[in-house]
């Protein structure tokens, strides 16, 4: 076995990777602005001077907390991007009045953490349950604003896993601050600039309506360490906007489907009816014609736009849409998403309006400038599922091409015929319903009407196209026959350390990192243990630890040391130590990155990762996130990509791509799957249709696996019609592997195994959760247990162990390369 060497550094000086990767984050960031509104104020002046105001200024919101936290080396803050680009800030005493008030909210809130931390079995529990809230600045004055140009208002939301947001003042809706704030700086008639800088939304739709001087919007999401700089860099014209939405803002959360039914809404937190079927984001608000303030896939640039659909060019299983693009502005170089939908017969089984069938973007093009792309439209992306035939199925009809920069400009371009139904692929049926509920449904021809006018408009051009069969996937067990059963046990779980409790441990070779897999059969059988981090956004590791000089003892500490910076718990400085450092990147959140809808950058972003990765002796990330954004309340909405699977899933593989090219790491895609709620998270019953379930929650997971190869999935907590996602045979092993042909590691979410009514240990390895994680000592008495009773077999033990040796294989031999 090779010798182990600490992680991190004994320089505290920044490292030519760290600057490296801040450029890479700050580019990331500013890729992943989404600018809303602007009539004619962006970009503004360097040489006028504007007043900065918000909870955000000086504190920007850099991402989510919990397990997506990473713990970096420095926040560029919104209001230092400002002042480094040379621009005047007119309310400098109104910025340290909330420097003030901002260090004494922490203090409290670290107080309340500590206290609560000490009643409850696990001290994240007490973190999750009271995210921070950002606090109010002082009230703005006339002496603020003397000689601003320009006022800019940021309002900011922190949320995070284990909690949803809340439907209430200061969190979804402006805070009675914020709208008052806002009004008062509307009545000084000077351009207003508003910058969301949250996960998710914040209902804007009242505000702007009595308003007259908010001339320009921008959602920056949760933009990373760097996020300060690309903000500036955006608002003085040094980069050009070029994000687009990947979930629909509603005018009003009423708006959404089911919207007063979701999470804690419904009083209800043990089940969640996924009474909307398939019509989840778009899908519903284009389907029923409901008007949202910003469509899927929205977003301006500083320039402008043509885009003409050249020709369709049919291919055995696709079809490639040219699509020609021209800057038609005269003032700045830029790049446009060329998206694709497409709408499907009316005949048959019921389906949304129209789908995202594919989209590519464009270099940068300069005024006037042309350039042709090619957009892919997978033939699944045509088909639909039905759970009465077990089948994939492109229908026979006429499809219609819709191509342009957002769902609401897309225009019908052209026709797809297919002369007769194609069954694509065969399934097994997976994850029964116990209770059959209503779905909703059309009733009706949906957005019939606005199709047929713009069929009137023009001639549409017809292409024919035939769909052939998927090609069937094979998957081969590689069960473990080398070593006994008992001796292969702990595989099944993760490292447990001595004194750990039921709970488990945190990574103990790489300080915070989120966990191992057994390093108990590294003396007898030389397989090594699996070093695990937490993600999206980057790795969150320990800020720093220390090592005793003379025992080469590594000085741990509990959860709440590895989490804000430490702020929580500091360091213990000990005597005759060294100290190591582990500065990694914040990048932006996952919904930020999405929101570049740019592959190129998400590899580059992967390959960043492996980077520090590799620096770090870290072999497993513990991301990308991928779940659904179905509701905007969801308190971890900020990990995940999007409400459109395929958005999500080919921005998975793309990031997946860029991981394990760096040879021996690997990826772990999660939360498989419909981790669609925060409260109750481990115990919540997500009911939902076959249908749903694969074509909107599963396919993301499907495109990722198919495409990329992903070294291993992670299950959620919660249940999925009656059954814990971890002990759930359908998902772990039928839909993953006999029908995807995934070769890599299931393992579980932390701790899913200790609530009573969690997942039940034995269960998770007959099912196919390779890995239950962290691991206590409970787990392998179970496990053990089980398999005397005979309910666990020695093959499904192999099995298991098999797939986790072969991955420690796997990652080892390439890492030596």
């Amino acid at each position: 076995m090779k010798k182990w060497t600490h992680s991190g550094s004994l320089k505290q000086e920044l490292s030519a990777r760290e600057e490296k990767h801040r450029k890479l984050a700050r580019r990331a960031a500013a890729e992943g602005i989404v600018l809303l509104k602007n009539e004619g104020v962006l970009p503004l002046k360097t040489s006028a001077p504007v007043a900065l105001f918000g909870s955000g200024a000086e504190k920007t919101v850099k991402g989510g907390i919990g397990s997506g936290d990473v713990n970096n080396r420095e926040n560029i803050s919104v209001y230092k991007g400002i002042k480094e680009a040379g621009v005047s800030v007119t309310n400098e005493d109104w910025i340290r009045d909330y420097d003030k008030r901002y260090k004494e909210a922490r203090e409290e809130w670290k107080e309340k953490i500590l206290e609560d931390a000490r009643h409850v079995q696990n001290p994240f529990d007490a973190y999750a349950a009271n995210p921070f809230v950002l606090p109010d600045g002082r009230r703005i004055t006339e002496a603020d604003l003397k000689g601003a140009a320009a006022a800019v208002y940021m309002i900011s939301r922190i949320s995070g896993e284990g909690k949803d947001r809340r439907l209430e003042k200061g969190d979804y809706y402006l805070s009675s601050r914020e709208r008052e704030d806002i009004l008062y700086l509307d009545g000084f008639h000077i351009p207003l600039i508003l910058i969301l800088n949250s996960g998710g939304p914040v209902e804007l739709t009242d505000i702007l309506q009595e308003t007259e001087n908010i001339l320009a919007v921008l959602n920056i999401s949760q933009p990373g360490q760097e996020g300060g700089y690309a903000v500036a860099d955006i608002l003085f014209g040094r980069a050009v906007p070029e994000g687009k939405l990947t979930a629909t803002w509603g005018r009003r959360y009423e708006d959404y489907p089911f919207a007063d039914t979701y999470s804690y809404l419904n009083r209800d937190l043990e089940k969640e009816e996924y009474r909307e079927g398939i019509y989840v984001g778009y899908r519903y608000f284009d389907s029923f014609g409901v008007k949202p303030l910003f469509s899927f896939g929205y977003g301006l640039s500083y320039t402008s736009f043509g885009l003409e659909l050249r020709d369709l060019q049919t291919e055995k299983s696709s079809v490639q849409a040219r699509v020609a693009v021209k800057n038609t502005g005269k003032s700045y170089a830029g790049r446009e998403v060329v998206q694709v939908y497409v709408s499907f017969p009316r005949s048959g089984i019921e389906k949304e309006s129209r789908r995202l069938a594919g989209f590519a973007k464009t270099d940068r093009l300069m005024p006037g400038e042309s350039r042709e792309v090619v957009v892919e439209i997978r033939q699944k992306q045509l088909a639909v599922f039905s759970e009465e035939r077990q089948a994939w199925i492109v229908e026979a009809g006429t499809y219609g091409i819709w191509v342009g920069n957002s769902l609401d400009s897309a225009v019908l371009s052209a026709y797809l015929t297919v002369s007769r139904e194609v069954v694509l692929e065969k399934t097994h049926r997976i994850c029964p319903r116990k209770e059959l509920f209503e779905e909703l449904c059309q009733n009706s021809s949906g957005n019939s009407e606005r199709r047929a006018e713009d069929e009137k408009e023009k001639e549409i051009p017809v292409y024919e196209f035939m769909p052939c069969s998927e090609p069937e996937r094979q998957y081969v067990s590689p069960s473990q026959e080398q070593y006994p059963v008992e001796d292969l046990i702990p595989l099944l779980y993760g490292n447990i350390t001595e004194g750990a409790s039921t709970l488990g441990s945190a990574g103990i070779r790489v300080p915070g990192s989120a966990g191992e897999t057994t390093e108990s059969l590294e003396e007898k059988y030389r397989i090594r243990s699996l070093i695990m981090a937490d993600g999206p956004a980057g790795l969150r590791l320990r800020q720093s630890y220390q090592v005793d000089k003379e025992t080469d003892f590594v000085y741990g500490t509990g959860v709440l040391g590895s989490l804000e910076n430490g702020f929580l718990e500091s360091m213990i400085i000990h005597e005759n130590a060294d100290t190591y450092y582990q500065y990694c990147t914040a990048f932006p959140v996952g919904t930020a990155l999405a929101q570049t809808w740019d592959p190129e950058l998400l590899i580059e972003f992967g390959c960043a990762v492996a980077e520090e990765m590799r620096e770090f002796h870290v072999d497993l990330w513990l991301a990308p996130g991928m779940n659904i954004q179905r509701n905007p309340l969801c308190g971890r909405n900020f990990e995940y990509f999007s409400e459109d699977p395929l958005l999500s899933g080919i921005l998975a593989s793309a990031v997946t791509r860029g991981v394990q090219d760096k040879a021996g790491c690997g990826v772990t895609i999660k939360h498989f799957a419909c981790n669609n709620q925060e409260d109750n998270r481990m115990g919540v019953d997500a009911c939902v249709s076959e249908r749903a379930l694969r074509e909107i929650y599963l396919r993301g997971f499907e495109i990722a696996v198919k495409e990329s190869a992903p070294a291993a999935i992670m299950s959620s907590y919660n249940l999925i019609n009656g059954v814990h996602a971890a002990n759930s045979r359908d998902l772990c092993t039928t839909v993953v592997r006999e029908e995807w042909g995934f070769q890599g590691v299931i393992m579980s979410d932390w701790n899913t195994t200790v609530p009573e009514d969690g997942s039940i240990p034995w269960k998770c390895a007959a099912a196919g959760n390779d890995i239950i994680m962290p691991g206590n000592s409970d787990d392998d008495i179970n496990i053990r247990q089980a398999y005397a009773r005979g309910e666990l077999s020695a093959k499904e033990i192999r099995e298991c162990a098999g797939r986790v040796i072969m991955l420690i294989k796997r990652l080892s031999e390439a890492a030596q390369k």
